[in-house]
């Protein structure tokens, strides 16, 4: 289930238009059209169980047909980094800043997320040190016509400034926040995300109601992500479309 969050003014039912959501199979020399940084919650509330679930959800989620169409079928590469959070000085990169350019660029990153051993274990939550974080990544990252950070986690922020801190102290100008909101250590989880993390062009929570259910979550929120509508030459971002 996806919760929405403001939509912006070029919000469009590419149905209604007739418009096709898939472009051509990418050129050689194609520009960067999406930076996209994924955010997994490590803190105390995450068992070593849930952990492996969420880890093998990410690889799983890599690797499905139509989330490698979305990366290798638009309008210009995207560039993925990934990275683990808990408490405010527990952030660790899992994978750099890389231009995905083909199922074997997907298929090692699948490996890298497999092979990473888990940074935190019983660290607190610090929402807004992620996001923080996040921001400051950005300013390594390719140039993309747009950037979104995916933030996944189990808890409201206890450790540190929220996420409303973030968004005031760093610059968040034209950046997409989504969220991954994962039922059973937290009390309306999703609503939390929807309410406080969420931000920007398009940004909606999707809802995992435990670790069980997380590849198929994920998977659902990227496909929303790497979905693109051609526009008079245009690349537009779609998360926000009806699937």
């Amino acid at each position: 289930m996806g919760l929405d969050g403001q939509h912006g003014p070029l919000v469009i039912r590419a149905a209604a238009l007739g418009l096709s959501l898939w472009a051509a199979p990418l050129a050689a020399d194609a520009p960067c059209r999406l930076a996209l940084q994924l955010g997994f919650d490590v803190s105390a509330s995450v068992d070593a169980a849930e952990y492996q679930l969420q880890r093998a959800g990410i690889a799983a989620a890599l690797l499905a047909p139509e989330i490698v169409t979305g990366f290798l079928h638009g309008p210009g590469h995207v560039a993925l980094s990934i990275f683990e959070w808990s408490g405010r000085f527990q952030q660790e990169l899992v994978l750099d800043w890389l231009r995905v350019t083909s199922r074997a660029d997907l298929e090692a990153i699948a490996a890298t997320v497999m092979a990473h051993p888990r940074s935190a274990q019983d660290g607190p939550t610090a929402i807004g040190y992620a996001l923080g974080f996040a921001a400051t990544r950005f300013d390594t990252a390719p140039d993309c016509l747009f950037q979104t950070v995916d933030i996944s986690g189990d808890g409201a922020n206890n450790d540190g400034f929220p996420p409303g801190a973030a968004f005031t102290h760093f610059d968040f100008d034209g950046v997409t926040v989504n969220g991954l909101a994962i039922g059973g250590a937290a009390n309306d989880i999703a609503r939390y995300f929807a309410e406080q993390l969420i931000r920007g062009p398009g940004a909606f929570t999707e809802y995992a109601a435990s670790y069980a259910d997380f590849a198929p979550a994920l998977r659902r929120k990227l496909e929303r992500e790497l979905r693109v509508m051609i526009l008079g030459g245009l690349a537009l971002p779609t998360g926000q479309l009806p699937l």
